[in-house]
């Protein structure tokens, strides 16, 4: 198997290069986002615990988030080629969860690949994105704290993942199809 993660700031194309990322390679994408919404949608338990949490910019429990991941994962392990984690890990005690779950599956992260866009090309992109999608969460008040939140408590995991040579930083400006390039010479080098 061969397992990304794919990382950056809210905004910064995470959802848009996962799919080509799919197509490419064929993994399996597991999107925190989309499994949260999806809970949301339905009105589980866990969908309105996650909205308290995600209405106002903030991050779901780490315990509730890899609990959801473990089992998503064994889902979909014996078909899957492979994984790409879509909005997670996301603190750096979550990117230990992570490791510590693939390897009790005999597996690992194999790469992490690190969308750099600056604030105010994100912010733009999400007022749009939330223009065309009807998001609640694209607007200037939360954006302002999801990025807050992205610099205080996610970006760390950066430096985590340069120490131990997993990271693989990616210009995250231009065309989806320049930026895939960018990310597939990445991965193959």
């Amino acid at each position: 198997m061969f397992n990304l993660v794919i990382f950056g700031g809210p905004g910064s194309g995470k959802g848009t290069q996962s799919e080509k990322l799919i197509n490419r390679y064929g993994l399996t994408h597991i999107s925190t986002g989309e499994v949260l919404r999806g809970e949301i949608a339905a009105g589980t338990e866990l969908g309105k615990i996650a909205d308290s949490y995600i209405s106002k910019g903030n991050l779901i429990p780490d315990d509730l988030m890899v609990s959801i991941l473990a089992a998503k994962v064994d889902r979909l392990m014996p078909s899957s080629k492979g994984f790409i984690f879509d909005g997670f890990p996301r603190t750096i005690p979550q990117a230990d969860a992570l490791s510590e779950m693939l390897e009790k599956r005999g597996e690992k992260i194999h790469s992490v690949i690190g969308l750099e866009v600056p604030d105010d090309v994100l912010t733009a992109r999400l007022i749009e994105r939330g223009k065309v999608s009807g998001r609640d969460d694209d607007n200037a008040d939360t954006i302002r704290k999801r990025l807050d939140v992205y610099h205080n408590t996610t970006s760390p995991l950066r430096e985590y993942y340069i120490r131990d040579g997993r990271y693989r930083s990616i210009h995250g400006i231009g065309s989806i199809d320049e930026i895939f390039t960018r990310i597939v010479e990445k991965i193959e080098q």
